[in-house]
């Protein structure tokens, strides 16, 4: 029997619309997942429906995370027609990089919103037995951002340490309940993100970037096969940890 196989395993993912989410639906859906996606730009989630594996199911959920009041019940209507869920990624995030004093209560507020609490908040329903198979694995995405420290990412590093330091506890909470909980730390990742950043920077500053990842920078696929390592039951005996998958970015 493959252990790194999702095979019978229904995994939820937000922020399924690009970059690492878009690559993670598509390699669980290879490894055998079925899926419920959530993303707020329907055309695009129907983009990463089309580039599923054939042979695999899949449920989306056009909402914003942050704002959608009847999200449970949005997940309770695809479980029902799905299945019990073995697997959640938190894959949706937002990033800005400005100098401290452009930073704002608001600003704060909106990355968090976005980065650690809708996460949470989705953890929190899919740990409930009506929801959750006998045992399930959360990933959450967070960033060597939230481990070292970047210039002009005070926001955007304290809502990925959170992350880091919230899935700590919830797995320490949730471990009675079957659940294992993991967060996974990339560096630079070639998505439509960081193709943004690398305009605003220019050629110079992007050429630094690239230098600082030993192994060059990552592609979405090698945070999405992390996920599935997490996800699968290769991985049963790891819980409360962050796997660092950043090219050698950190090890400076």
């Amino acid at each position: 029997m493959n252990q790194f196989s999702l095979k019978d395993k229904i995994i939820l993912i937000t922020g399924a619309s690009s970059g690492i989410g878009r690559s993670c639906s598509v390699e669980c859906s290879k490894s055998g997942a079925d899926l419920i996606l959530i993303a707020r730009n329907e055309e695009e989630l129907q983009k990463t429906v089309s580039l599923l594996a054939p042979d695999s199911k899949a449920e989306t959920i056009i909402a914003d995370i942050t704002r959608a009041e009847n999200l449970e019940e949005l997940i309770a209507e695809k479980v029902s027609v799905l299945g019990k869920i073995s697997g959640f990624i938190h894959c949706a995030g937002i990033e800005k990089t400005l100098p401290l004093k452009k930073h704002t209560p608001q600003l704060y507020a909106d990355i968090f919103a976005v980065n650690a609490i809708s996460g949470f908040e989705i953890a929190k329903n899919l740990s409930l037995k009506k929801y959750k198979s006998e045992v399930a694995s959360f990933v959450f995405i967070s960033s060597v951002a939230g481990m070292v420290g970047e210039i002009g990412k005070s926001a955007y590093s304290a809502s990925k340490g959170a992350v880091i330091a919230g899935a700590r506890s919830m797995a320490m909470e949730l471990s009675r309940s079957g659940i294992r909980v993991n967060s996974i730390s990339p560096a630079m990742v070639n998505t439509p993100i960081l193709e943004k950043m690398f305009e605003n920077v220019g050629e110079e500053a992007a050429e630094e970037i690239i230098k600082k990842h030993p192994l060059g920078i990552g592609q979405p696929e090698d945070v999405a096969n992390a996920c599935i390592f997490l996800l699968s039951d290769a991985s049963k005996w790891i819980t409360g940890s962050n796997l660092v998958v950043d090219g050698g970015y950190s090890a400076h």
